[in-house]
């Protein structure tokens, strides 16, 4: 019987390993074990839970925790494959069920990942098959209700209507973004404030003189006007316009107001969408922020109203205040637009950067399967989650194109965990097209060198791009 207890033990560590390296490196070394391919029945293979780091991880801790357990290096290492084996073949089979992933199913999530290395260990340390059926046994209820409890822990209970699940650490973060601190030392202490916000880089720009013509440039912003052709895009939706505004930092110029809402009272669109980041400072009052939105928001000219996201600037709090300046918030939601019997979906996922609240699968499920839909992110970070549900256009912001480039709009930093060739303008991923936006407005310190601010007017089309077809062909 001890032997049954250590081999269940031991397939509960080695199943405990990802998640847990989940928790410490969070995004980081994600790369999906089927690189985004899709089966035959156009969903994914296994989908983008099923990470190398995963494997890597579960194995190599395996091998060296084998003494803890009684087994050989060798028998661990082998047992750790087979239980990761079963862990994709249970993933592949919920994919073919479209079951969401990141869904616990009772029985399938847990057999195979139990049944190959219990047979296995069964084999090789002589057990009977009474034994290795006591294990799968087990290890199945064990398993189940840990990971229920795993995730009560991690992501605690919201409140009552809260408009998504949440981890107590992050929802703490916010408490602190929005909150100004009663002792004025810990503003001072703020690293981020000490580093950029008016004292590091401020003075580093008026000492060499640049400070004012990076000024000048934050408030010349451009309006870009862009197309997208989509051979599936509902035929009502044709020549569809949608304003795209983006980290505007309202509160970072007190001009900067005044020189958006002039650009964009004569922009005749369908839909605004705000990309989230409406303030500059990412602690203390909101209020500033809030104030030059309201001034803001009047003139838009959009026939379906304006939708936003939060963006690490921003916090769960001004959600409200942001409804009643005239936005519709979509964290981890969807929009439905009707015009005349056809429908598109705007799906709205919350901040990928900092709070790392995104969730497609939440936001996808009032969404049909084949719907054409528009995915808005804060940044271009959530850009496999989006393609994971056949997204057609995404669109974000977030890096400011740089905002500080080198010349020939070079940026020596984009602050994303994405590709760098995301960090502005067009770019493709998995037949999904994406849009990053430079954003209207300039944070940290009020200046752009070599990348100015940008209001985007995109036009959606349906058909194809002929200029992108002859430019393929030749």
């Amino acid at each position: 019987m001890v032997v049954i207890l250590k081999i269940v033990a031991f397939l509960i560590w080695v199943n405990f390993l990802p998640p847990l390296a989940s928790v410490i490196l969070g995004n980081r070394f994600t790369a999906a074990v089927d690189g985004g391919l899709l089966f035959f029945d156009k969903r994914p293979l296994l989908g983008s839970n099923k990470t190398i780091r995963g494997i890597i991880v579960s194995i190599v801790g395996a091998t060296a925790s084998s003494p803890l357990f009684g087994l050989p290096w060798a028998y661990s290492a082998i047992a750790a494959i087979l239980a990761m084996t079963g862990d994709l073949i249970s993933s592949f089979f919920k994919r073919r069920f479209n079951i969401s992933k990141g869904s616990t199913v009772p029985v399938l999530d847990q057999s195979f990942e139990s049944f190959l290395p219990a047979l296995y260990l069964g084999h090789v340390l002589k057990l009977s098959q009474v034994h290795i059926l006591l294990v799968v046994c087990c290890f199945v209820p064990v398993s189940y209700y840990g990971s229920r409890f795993w995730n009560y822990v991690i992501y605690r209970p919201s409140v009552k209507n809260y408009p998504r699940l949440i981890r107590s650490t992050v929802r703490f973060r916010e408490w602190r973004a929005c909150h100004t601190p009663l002792a004025r030392w810990q503003t001072l202490l703020n690293l981020t404030s000490f580093l950029s916000d008016q004292v590091f880089l401020t003075w580093f720009f008026k000492l060499t003189g640049l400070y004012e013509e990076g000024v000048k440039n934050t408030l010349d912003i451009k309006v870009e006007h862009e197309t997208f052709w989509f051979p599936d895009l509902p035929d009502n939706f044709d020549g569809f316009r949608v304003l795209l505004l983006t980290d505007l930092h309202l509160d970072g110029l007190p001009e900067l107001t005044l020189e958006i809402a002039k650009r964009i009272q004569t922009i005749d669109v369908d839909l605004c969408l705000v990309g989230g980041d409406i303030r500059m400072q990412t602690y203390g009052p909101i209020a500033p922020s809030l104030r030059h939105l309201r001034c803001l928001v009047p003139h838009v000219n959009a026939r379906h109203g304006t939708l936003g996201v939060l963006g690490n600037h921003d916090c769960i709090e001004m959600a409200p205040d942001l409804e009643e300046a005239g936005l519709v918030m979509l964290i981890n939601d969807s929009w439905e637009i009707e015009r005349n019997g056809q429908k598109i979906w705007v799906v709205g996922v919350d901040d990928p950067h900092y709070y790392k609240m995104n969730d497609a699968r939440m936001g996808y499920r009032n969404v049909p399967e084949k719907g054409f839909s528009l995915f808005l992110a804060h940044s271009p970070e959530a850009y496999k989650q989006a393609a994971d549900f056949r997204a057609k256009l995404y669109l974000c912001g977030h890096t400011h194109g740089g905002q500080i480039c080198l010349p020939g709009a070079k940026p020596l930093l984009t602050n994303s965990r994405a590709p760098r060739h995301t960090a502005a303008g067009r770019w493709q991923f998995r037949g999904m097209t994406g849009y990053t936006s430079r954003g209207a407005g300039a944070s940290s310190v009020p200046l752009r060198f070599n990348c100015p601010g940008e209001i985007s007017v995109l036009t959606l089309r349906k058909g194809i791009d002929e200029n992108s077809v002859s430019s393929h062909v030749g």
